[in-house]
Formats: C-alpha cells, sequence, structure tokens
C-alpha cells in the first residue's frame, strides 16, 4: 500500500497491537522484529526516518573497545556480537574496518579503570601502549570463534612510521584492528522497513506522521502535511523517540525524566592528501583532552568526529564553530604537515545521543547501555503501558530490539516465532563479498534488462541485490541519465520514490542518496532533482520551488553546504 491507502486503512482499522513511536534505528530495528513475528504494528516519525539522532552517527559498527575501561563488560560483549552480526546480514552496506590506534605513550592510564572503578576518577586519562595492548587482547577474545574480523596486530614507532608516512612522529606505536564500517546508516534503515513491511501486510511505517497526544485508550496522531488528525488504540506503545522520549511521554501525559542527551557533531571534508594519508583504514585516538576521536574513510572524503557534550535542550541542534576548531586540531595531532582548513568542509551535522539521565559531572563516563524503562499502572491516564527505549546505538540495535519485541510478545501473551540474528537486511540478502559472483550476477542482469553493465555496477554499490529489482524497473519502461548528475538516472529514482516513502526533496538528498553528505550537490543538479522528483511525486511549479527552498535551507542553515 502507499501512503494515502495506508492511512485509509488505518481510519477504518485504528486498533494496531503495538504502536512505535519514532523512526530511529531502536523503532526501526523493533518494528521489523514484531512484523516477522506476526504482530500487527504502526510505526510513525513525525519527520523521515532516521532523520534525528540516528542521522548523526560516526558510521561505525563497533563493540566499544573503549567501555571495557568503565567495567561494561557486558555491553562490550554484546557489541562485539552484534558488530560481527550485522558485518554478516548488511554486507553491501557494512564492511569490515581497519581501524589505527596512534600512541603517544607507553605506560599512561595503568590505574585508570581501578581508579573510575572505585570513583576516585571521573574523567578520561590518556591510555598508553601497554593498556591499549591488554584492552585489544580483551576485545579479540571476545569475538571467540566466530572469526569474523582478524586480530589485531601492534606496530614499532619505525614501522608505523613506514605505513603511514605523513603520521605525527611523536607516536611510540600504533595498533590496529577490526570494527566495521556502516557506509550508509540510513539506507540500511529504509531497507529494514521495507522488509518489514513486505513479510506482514499488517506492519505498517509512516513518516510524516506525529503523536500529538493521548488520553485513557486513545492516541491521536497528525498527519504533517495535511494537518488531519487520526485516533488510534493499541495495547501497547512503545516510545522510541530518542532524546525526545521525555517530551513525548509528557504528550500522553505521562512523566519521565529519563535522557540525559549529549550532543555529538562530525564533518565532511574533501581534503585528496589526508584521505590518502589514511587509505583504507579508520584513525581512531584519544585527543589531548582524553575524548576519544575518528577519522574515517567515507567513500572518497573523511569523516572526522566527534564532539560529546552534555545538553538540556535537544532541537535544533548545530555543529558550532568551537566544534569544528576542535576537529582541525586533532587532525594536526595526528598528521601535523597536513594543512585541513574549514575550505575543506563539505558538509557538517550534529544530533543528540539518548543516553540515560546520569548527575555525573563527566558525559564520557555515561553509559552506552540501553534499557526499557516501563510506565503503567493506575498512576497513569492510559489503559496501555508504554515502553521508553532509553539509550542504544546503531551497533547493537537488533539485540535492543530484540529484548523490546519479547517483552512485547509476552506482554501481547504472544511466543517468538522467528528471531533476526542470521536474518539479511535488504541488499545484502545472497550478497558474496567475492568480487567474482557480483560480476556474473551483473553479466546475468545484462543479459535479462539490458542494463549496462556499468550501470549494474553502480546499482550493485549503492543497494547491494536489491539492484536486481531496481534494473528490472528501469528495463520496463524509456529511462535517462540525469544531465547535470549521469550516475543517476529517471527510472532509478522513480523507482526509489515509489517503493521508499520519499516525501520531501530532502529525504533524497540527505537519507536515501548521499549525494549531500559527500559535497556532491549544485544549484544546477538541486535544480534537475527538483524537477525529476517534482515529475514523478505531480508537484506543480509552486511546490518545485517550495521544495527547492526547503532543500536549501536545510543543507545550508543545518548543514553548512555552500552553493
Amino acid at each position: 500500500m502507499n501512503r494515502s491507502e495506508t492511512l485509509s486503512a488505518l481510519k477504518k482499522n485504528p486498533n494496531p497491537s503495538v504502536l512505535i513511536i519514532g523512526g530511529g534505528i531502536n523503532g526501526i530495528g523493533t518494528f521489523r522484529d514484531l512484523a516477522i513475528n506476526g504482530v500487527d504494528v504502526l510505526l510513525v516519525e513525525r519527520g523521515d526516518f532516521c532523520s534525528g539522532a540516528s542521522s548523526a552517527s560516526s558510521h561505525m559498527a563497533h563493540g566499544g573497545i573503549r567501555y571495557l575501561e568503565n567495567g561494561e563488560f557486558r555491553l562490550v560483549r554484546e557489541a562485539v556480537r552484534e558488530r560481527n552480526l550485522i558485518l554478516q546480514n548488511a554486507p553491501h552496506i557494512v564492511k569490515p574496518l581497519p581501524t589505527v590506534i596512534p600512541i603517544f605513550k607507553r605506560f599512561s592510564g595503568l590505574l585508570n579503570a581501578p581508579l573510575k572503578f572505585f570513583g576516585v576518577m571521573d574523567k578520561p586519562g590518556e591510555r598508553g601502549s601497554l593498556i591499549i595492548k591488554l584492552g585489544l587482547m580483551m576485545y579479540d577474545a571476545y569475538t571467540g570463534a566466530q572469526k569474523t574480523v582478524p586480530r589485531h596486530k601492534f606496530f614499532s614507532r619505525s614501522k608505523s612510521l613506514s605505513m603511514w608516512g605523513n603520521l605525527n612522529p611523536a607516536i611510540v606505536n600504533t595498533a590496529v584492528y577490526y570494527d566495521g564500517a556502516i557506509t550508509n546508516p540510513e539506507r540500511l534503515g529504509i531497507e529494514l522497513i521495507l522488509d518489514a513491511e513486505s513479510e506482514n501486510p499488517n506492519a505498517r511505517a509512516l513518516n510524516y506522521l506525529s503523536m500529538v497526544g493521548g488520553a485513557e485508550d486513545t492516541i491521536i496522531l497528525r498527519d504533517e502535511l495535511t494537518d488531519e488528525s487520526y485516533d488510534v488504540r493499541p495495547k501497547l506503545v512503545i516510545n522510541a523517540a530518542g532524546a525526545w522520549i521525555d517530551s513525548a511521554n509528557k504528550k500522553l501525559g505521562v512523566s519521565s525524566h529519563f535522557i540525559g542527551g549529549s550532543k555529538g557533531s562530525h564533518i565532511v571534508v574533501d581534503h585528496p592528501e589526508l584521505r590518502a594519508a589514511i587509505g583504507n583504514h579508520e584513525f581512531f585516538f584519544e585527543n589531548e583532552d582524553g575524548r576519544i576521536v575518528l577519522l574515517f574513510p567515507l567513500f572518497d572524503k573523511v569523516l572526522i568526529g566527534t564532539t560529546d557534550i552534555l545538553v538540556s535542550e535537544v532541537d535544533d541542534m548545530r555543529c558550532t564553530d568551537e566544534e569544528i576548531d576542535y576537529f582541525l586540531s586533532l587532525t594536526r595531532r595526528v598528521f601535523p604537515d597536513l594543512n585541513l582548513t574549514r575550505d575543506h568542509i563539505v558538509f557538517h551535522f550534529s544530533g543528540v545521543r539518548p543516553l540515560p539521565r546520569s548527575t555525573g559531572k563527566n558525559v564520557s563516563a555515561v553509559t552506552r547501555d540501553h534499557t526499557i524503562e516501563v510506565l503503567s499502572g493506575d498512576w497513569t491516564n492510559l489503559t496501555f503501558p508504554v515502553y521508553s527505549l532509553v539509550g542504544g546505538k546503531w551497533t547493537s540495535f537488533r539485540a535492543f530490539s530484540e529484548q523490546a519485541t519479547d517483552k512485547a510478545l509476552a506482554h501481547l501473551g504472544l511466543t517468538r516465532k522467528r528471531d533476526t540474528r542470521s536474518l539479511p537486511i535488504g541488499g545484502g540478502r545472497g550478497y558474496v563479498r567475492d568480487i567474482e559472483q557480483p560480476n556474473r550476477q551483473m553479466g546475468s542482469l545484462f543479459a535479462w534488462t539490458g542494463v549496462s553493465q556499468e550501470r549494474l555496477k553502480i546499482l550493485f554499490e549503492r543497494y547491494g541485490t536489491r539492484a536486481e529489482a531496481i534494473a528490472t524497473y528501469i528495463n520496463s519502461g524509456t529511462d535517462a541519465t540525469l544531465k547535470s548528475l549521469p550516475d543517476y538516472s529517471f527510472r532509478e529514482i522513480a523507482y526509489l520514490v515509489q517503493h521508499e516513502k520519499i516525501i520531501h526533496l530532502d529525504d533524497f538528498l540527505l537519507r536515501r542518496s548521499m549525494l549531500a553528505m559527500l559535497g556532491q550537490l549544485t544549484r544546477e543538479r538541486i535544480l534537475e532533482l527538483t524537477h525529476t522528483l517534482g515529475d514523478i511525486l505531480s508537484w506543480d511549479g509552486e511546490q518545485k520551488k517550495a521544495e527547492a527552498a526547503r532543500a536549501l535551507s536545510i543543507l545550508t542553515d543545518r548543514h553548512g553546504v555552500r552553493l
């Protein structure tokens, strides 16, 4: 069903067993898990899917090696297991990521963990070679027999400088271990939704539909496009609104103080020398203030992050000048001879991590674990319980969703039929990393569809095995590549519009593609894409102007894009 058909069906049957509020990765993961277990579930998101904190990630699937120092061994064990699973289940989007730790001291940090445990120390201290070596040995042990990624290696100063010639000569060692790179998190999110809906006709996800209130047995939803209201009567509400969990609960007439969010910002830079200097490795290291930061290879650009700043307000986050200065400074610490300036920045973004509320002064010590907080009983004005999903991250979304689903199934009196541990995601289904296999697939598709092998290669890189459906659609009508953007064609975009719930131009620019983040937009391209999407979505002239203006405003104001 398309959006209007889904809304019409909602009027006829306004009684989903589960209503999920929030279309970030926690809500989406739970939506999929409930859907494959046959639950009639409705997910609503007031904006676009993965447009809040889930759009502001560091693009890493990581086990959280730094959490070992806080004694969060269960969290690390879970995260390493989930990292390995997501590498297996979404290989078209999540790739093994060799990660370099440049180390500037040998014995520093030996007392950090015990001092933190006894409450004597609450801020980070620099880690030396010995403590990092011990941590990586433990980290490798958690991977165990899976052997999804190689074990870590340690290198001397001379070997390190021979491997990375621009590296700061003040280092004493480097270590290399493996995590995962989530090349396009927002695409992973939309493919999870599409998988869920294809599995269960009674599972529906709607963007631009907000929860505006509730009392007793009824929740009021509002269509952000038409202002029309819808009353629904669920048996259970799952609040997956991230940093907005407490405000969402307030709209339901329930008081909660679960969230104590922290702001994280990143920049994306176009700097060929820096990109060549890091190669295919992420550089993950401790800055002089003790904050763990990163230089991440994002296609032909470099992603630099991240900050960790406690905030009380969660709306309208922006990457500040002070944060940009911080990113430029941390890069100079590792690669002092490379001249990185503001002129190299093509995109920046910021979001609020939905961390649990904490009284501690040091935000980096706040747990990154996840919990389900239950609001129910006579003291609420609701006849159904509300499960608030506090915390969570991209790496461990599947495990958190599994826990939320198990709890929801128990409440509904249902038993689990399937799990998601080995369930492929979207274009990861049937995907083979062996280079020869995709070539054979593309050869047969070329013969079947007539789409050129060059175009098929691009489609496979973007969509994994979903490229077959897109290529078949392209072949079923007259197609043409875009003049200003020949990597895309009219029918490819038409397929995305029809199948991936695109409402606004910025949905495509920011979340169904990497065009904005990789600095690939020009005014000419935005104008052509406006007309392309407008023709597909039947926008009139005024709507096209409004969509172009909206996209340009978002790109300039929130992401520092200069066009």
